[in-house]
């Protein structure tokens, strides 16, 4: 029976140092990776005022575009459909 109770202390020793060592890694893990995360935010360039302004509008000009496009787009083929139903 001693022995049993050897064996049941060695086993749960050996799972709680897994755990431990499995935490320890993960802890290791999630430090490199937020390392690299700053180590990458600091290559970032963000544009200057006069480029950022410059790109919106040009954003905005094309959505613009592309959306009355769609509209005629859409209103020809209603009223193509409209009078081919007609026939």
């Amino acid at each position: 029976m001693a022995e049993e109770e050897k064996k049941s202390a060695e086993i749960s020793a050996e799972s709680s140092e897994k755990k431990s060592s499995k935490k320890d890694k993960d802890k290791i893990k999630k430090q490199s990776f937020r390392k690299g995360v700053r180590t990458e935010f600091k290559k970032i360039t963000w544009p200057d005022k006069d480029s950022l302004t410059k790109q919106s509008v040009a954003v905005v000009c094309v959505t613009v575009v592309v959306s009355v496009a769609i509209a005629v787009l859409d209103f020809i083929i209603k009223y193509g459909v409209d009078w081919l139903v007609e026939l």
